[in-house]
């Protein structure tokens, strides 16, 4: 079985950092998949600067610098550095999308490697529910791990 590969906005990481209830349980579920090796979770390098201070929350606790160091070093992240392609791709999403220029970043990372999964709690990009990037659909979806039976 082929690992799934999904693409993790930051708010998603500062959910189960920061042990959001409303969102701690859809992430500690993919988390732990991909600790299994079932999921491969991608990021852009930014998000390792944004989830210290993202829009509309406060500044992350710094007795958490020894977690989210762990956290982006884990076998099962694979981050993604933002190159110039990308930047310019996500201009393009900025126009054509209307979607904020960071937020913009992540979804040009998710096309440009061609993650089509795309998790986040954003209101906005959830309501999207797909973003058409030159001609390739992006699905917006809250975190999500399928269960596996045990046997």
């Amino acid at each position: 079985m082929a690992r799934q590969i999904v693409y993790w906005d930051s708010n998603a990481f500062l959910g189960l950092l920061n042990g959001e209830k409303d969102k701690e349980q859809a992430c500690e579920d993919v988390w732990v998949a991909a600790e299994r090796g079932l999921i491969l979770i991608v990021t852009s390098t930014l998000t390792v600067a944004e989830v210290i201070y993202a829009k509309g929350a406060s500044k992350l606790d710094p007795s958490k610098r020894p977690k989210v160091n762990n956290f982006f070093r884990a076998g099962h992240i694979a981050q993604k550095p933002l190159t110039r392609s990308i930047a310019e791709l996500a201009r393009d999403v900025v126009w054509d999308s209307g979607v904020m220029p960071k937020d913009a970043v992540y979804i040009a990372t998710s096309a440009y490697f061609k993650i089509k999964e795309f998790h986040t709690f954003d209101g906005p990009l959830l309501n999207a529910k797909m973003i058409n990037v030159n001609g390739f659909t992006i699905s917006t979806q809250k975190p999500y791990a399928p269960r596996q039976l045990e046997i």
